[in-house]
């Protein structure tokens, strides 16, 4: 590897919709790793808010903005031996092509670190990226670049509508949108044009699956899946919009191997060297897809398969960039694998996002191809009904998770299932418990049958919750070993164990049960809790030996002991 003293990264800029504190993140754990290799450092970023730009972190900061004129300055000033671009989002990557056309880093010597500006120009501009995936026959969406609002007519006419438009360079979906005729083509052209000089036109996938791939490549064409996601909600909601849930749980195994071995095949041919994120869209009904886009950079997926993982991509991608094989590196985090293995995930990770539309006046609460959400929550569960309640109960809307919320009004069930909003997870929930069926449900929504179906288990262990409501009175002065021996019914014991394993909270317990009518919510919460700890329904599988041997009438130890 050649000497490299001092490397200057390229942050994101100012924090905005759209361009959030992931690549914090993944300029926090960049700077860190160069630091380890006793690299000097600088940093332009011109956010004061921010992990990065602490006292130590880099050598030295630039509180300027990510603009070709400010960096050629701190260039000319520092004389950086090389230039990290895929740590600060499509800013920090748009600045850094600018800065390669404009002649500006071979005037100066320096040396772009990781991914070369041509790899990127192959991903960013849409028709060199179909030219490259055509030459290894990889499929992607039909369609056309223009540059006018006439050259976006003719060739909306061209594919038939529904079309799809998306600025080029622009992150989180910016200026793009689903088009059905063309008076919505004139007004969503405009808009995109605002934001970028090209603009796809792109026939609608509407409804496929929406599949992510983690990939990391090293010099020597090694190359690595980390992590694979599935949104939730199919194709036409942006994935910051959606839940993404990981590893994705409705693929088959012959559909995950042919999109894992086809994201090696697209990062070794288009020469990525680091961490790339690739996006499918997939047929449901067939293993047919197509490659929406391959990102040449840390992205919001990429510190979300981090944390999911505990494979530290940000930082792996950093020593890459310095010329380090896979084989060479050890994970941070667990110290002692290699970075050269594949994570295996024994638990389901959600990803839900947060909006604060209500702060916004005017603002369409309709979800679409452009992102709107201002951040979003990590859970983990054993199981998807598990991790998806936890996250719902984090993401700061005063739910408690899928079920035993406020009561939730709705004035058009069917056409917010069919317009997806910020409130989507919740009127599918209302949905269900009015009486819609899975089948109804996935018409409207297009949400793949086995995430309803999960769904619906929620619902139907809310249900049996219930049915248990007349011993509510009976579980303020009776203890836990006194009621269980006299109940009718000893699957309570089960359905109780049962609900905390799938993501009930003590409090979704306690209204189920109707404790709130014999005492507040927070003695109801308690008195659930203590239970609990005395019935040996705790987080810790070994507890469930000691429950079925106290308790041997009425455990189903079949039925647990799988936990």
């Amino acid at each position: 590897m050649e000497k490299i003293n001092k490397v200057l990264l390229l942050g994101s800029g100012a924090l905005k919709i759209g361009q959030a504190g992931e690549f914090d993140y993944s300029g926090s754990q960049a700077l860190k790793a160069l630091k380890e290799e006793n690299i000097k450092t600088v940093l332009i970023n011109p956010n004061i808010a921010t992990v990065q730009t602490s006292q130590g972190v880099a050598d030295t900061v630039y509180f300027l903005p990510v603009k070709t004129n400010f960096v050629e300055r701190i260039i000319e000033k520092e004389h950086p031996d090389g230039i990290l671009l895929s740590f600060g989002g499509q800013t920090a990557l748009n600045c850094g092509v600018e800065l390669y056309q404009k002649g500006v880093l071979d005037k100066y010597g320096v040396r772009v670190l990781g991914t070369s500006v041509q790899a990127i120009m192959d991903t960013e501009d849409r028709d060199l990226f179909v030219r490259r995936l055509n030459e290894i026959g990889v499929k992607t969406i039909k369609s056309h670049a223009c540059c006018t609002v006439d050259e976006v007519r003719e060739a909306a006419l061209e594919l038939g509508f529904p079309v799809i438009l998306r600025a080029a360079y622009a992150l989180g979906g910016l200026g793009s949108g689903f088009c059905d005729n063309e008076e919505e083509l004139q007004i969503q052209a405009e808009e995109a044009f605002s934001f970028s000089p090209q603009v796809l036109v792109e026939k609608s996938l509407r409804g496929w699956k929406e599949i992510e791939y983690e990939v990391v490549r090293d010099r020597y064409d090694n190359c690595i899946t980390v992590c694979n996601m599935e949104n939730l909600d199919p194709l036409g909601i942006h994935t910051g919009e959606s839940i993404v849930v990981a590893p994705s749980q409705t693929l088959s195994n012959a559909e995950y191997h042919k999109l894992r071995a086809l994201s090696i095949q697209i990062i070794r041919h288009i020469g990525i060297v680091g961490e790339c994120n690739v996006q499918y869209a997939l047929d449901p009904q067939s293993e047919d897809y197509r490659v929406i886009e391959v990102n040449a950079r840390l992205s919001r997926s990429s510190a979300l398969a981090s944390k999911a993982t505990g494979y530290p991509l940000a930082f792996v991608a950093a020593k890459l960039g310095l010329g380090y094989g896979l084989f060479e590196l050890k994970n941070s985090v667990t110290k002692t694998t290699s970075a050269f293995f594949e994570p295996a995930l024994d638990y389901v990770v959600c990803k839900i996002p947060h909006w604060d539309l209500t702060k916004f006046h005017g603002v369409s609460h309709q979800l679409g191809s452009s992102m709107k959400s201002v951040g979003e929550v990590m859970a983990i569960g054993r199981t998807f009904e598990e991790s998806l309640q936890k996250g719902l109960r984090m993401i700061g809307q005063g739910m408690h998770g899928f079920v035993e919320n406020k009561e939730f009004h709705v004035d058009d069930i069917k056409d917010e299932m069919l317009h997806a909003t910020d409130n989507r997870i919740f009127v599918i929930s209302k949905a269900m418990q009015i009486g819609y069926t899975i089948k109804q449900i996935h018409e409207l929504t297009k949400i793949d049958c086995w995430f309803l179906q999960k769904l619906k288990h929620i619902i139907d262990i809310d249900k049996q919750l219930h049915k248990y409501s007349y011993i509510s009175e009976m579980m303020t002065f009776m203890e836990p070993s006194e009621l269980m021996e006299s109940l009718e019914e000893p699957a309570f014991l089960e359905l109780f164990y049962k609900a905390k394993m799938y993501g009930f909270s003590d409090f979704q317990i306690g209204r189920a049960l109707g404790l709130e009518n014999h005492m507040t919510m927070e003695e109801a919460i308690l008195k659930v809790r203590k239970w609990r700890k005395q019935l040996g329904i705790l987080p810790v599988v070994n507890l469930i030996d000691t429950l079925a041997a106290e308790y041997p009438a009425q455990t189903n130890y079949q039925y647990l002991s799988y936990l």
